[in-house]
């Protein structure tokens, strides 16, 4: 193996690379009380995988902000460990904690929270403020993100509410926060406003950014991967997909991507018999679970239509885009880096890799291989965020 090969196979065994599997938050026998007598959070237990998105809900006064404080640095439990990134937050002096929400965290509240007399852009300034120095460009660039840079120098009583809430999501996200908190993030909007919001969290989820959502709508709480609900302070209710079910979105999703680049109609059929015609299923596609996902693919927003035809709504075009970005990374990774020669361990490798690669340990790979623009077998790959600053 090369020295460059050798390097990497460190870097990606280094502590900072745990990110690979490790999950992003740890809670454990969280309780926070306020007096002798009144718990808002009672002995509870959660686990959050980096780049996944999971929905709080539950009655008023049930806890759910109590719990986005705590995980966002803004309050402390009363017991409990709770683990971000690695570090135990409930341990951290005050002013580490301070220091520690603003590099990790970013918030989205219902009420926006701007500073009157500050323009859309010195709101985000300020944000980077706090953080570190100020760079006027990539505030900018920010606003751009949101589709507000023709806006960056109105108050916010010059915009509307989805303007305003706009405006909030690029101040989180000027920091490159490794979680991003929603309290309600839709609760000002109305439906237009609100799938705007929506489709901006979507394109942020398939970019592999973590994020919790407090909701008290069933229908915004089903774009997340996973849903808890909240009573007195305890977990009642969990709706997850399992890793299984997950990884056939994943699959079901990269093989309508494979046929749209095949040019071939992607059939229901082909998907449930992939030994049909032309096209097969290269990850071993566990085919006896998938007409139980479909609907329920359609159902969460990621197929517009699952029969006779699949087709992909805009967010399950990205995540399919992540999906394949990630398998055909790995390979130029294993083929150019490791030699790897044989095609079936190749494909082997791959098909692991990409249902675990996190978003930093992907783009790294994609820096580190210059930026190809097409696996071994000469298909292209989609870009990434590092492409972008790259060009």
């Amino acid at each position: 193996m090369s020295s460059n090969g050798n390097q990497l196979r460190t870097a990606l065994r280094s502590p900072e690379n745990i990110l690979i599997t490790a999950p992003l938050i740890e809670v454990s026998g969280l309780s926070k009380k306020y007096g002798p007598d009144v718990a808002a959070l009672d002995n509870i237990h959660l686990t959050v995988e980096r780049g996944e998105w999971l929905a709080v809900m539950g009655p008023s006064g049930s806890g759910k902000s109590t719990l986005l404080n705590i995980l966002g640095c803004l309050d402390r439990p009363t017991t409990g460990e709770v683990r971000i990134a690695g570090t135990d937050i409930s341990r951290l002096s005050k002013q580490e904690l301070n220091r520690f929400r603003a590099e990790q965290a970013g918030f989205i509240f219902q009420q926006f929270h701007l500073i009157p007399y500050l323009t859309a852009l010195e709101n985000v300034l300020l944000a980077q403020y706090f953080h570190s120095l100020t760079d006027y460009d990539q505030a900018l660039g920010m606003l751009s993100r949101v589709g507000l840079a023709h806006r960056a120098h109105h108050l916010p009583s010059q915009l509307s509410g989805g303007e305003q809430q706009r405006v909030a999501i690029a101040r989180a996200l000027i920091n490159q926060p490794s979680l991003l908190l929603a309290d309600e993030p839709t609760g000002n909007l109305d439906a237009a406003n609100e799938l705007i919001v929506m489709k901006l969290l979507e394109d942020l989820h398939a970019e592999g950014n973590t994020i919790i959502m407090v909701t008290h709508d069933p229908t915004v709480a089903r774009s997340a991967d996973r849903t808890i609900t909240l009573e007195h302070g305890r977990i009642s209710q969990e709706v997850p997909f399992s890793f299984e079910e997950q990884r056939v979105f994943d699959e079901v999703l990269s093989q309508i991507w494979v046929m749209e680049e095949d040019r071939l109609p992607p059939l229901t059929e082909r998907v449930l018999n992939p030994g049909a015609g032309s096209w097969a299923n290269g990850c071993n596609l566990p085919v006896s679970g998938v007409g139980k996902v479909l609907p329920l693919m359609k159902e969460i927003g990621l197929l517009r239509s699952e029969r006779p035809v699949l087709e992909m709504t805009e967010r399950g075009r990205l995540r399919a885009a992540s999906v394949i970005r990630r398998h055909r990374l790995a390979e130029r990774l294993f083929a150019d880096t490791f030699q790897m020669r044989d095609e079936q361990e190749l494909e082997s490798n791959a098909c692991t890799f990409e249902h675990i690669l996190s978003p930093e340990v992907t783009e790294r790979i994609c820096m580190f291989l210059n930026h190809p623009q097409h696996c071994p077998h000469g298909s292209p790959i989609p870009p990434g965020p590092c492409c972008s600053t790259a060009s």
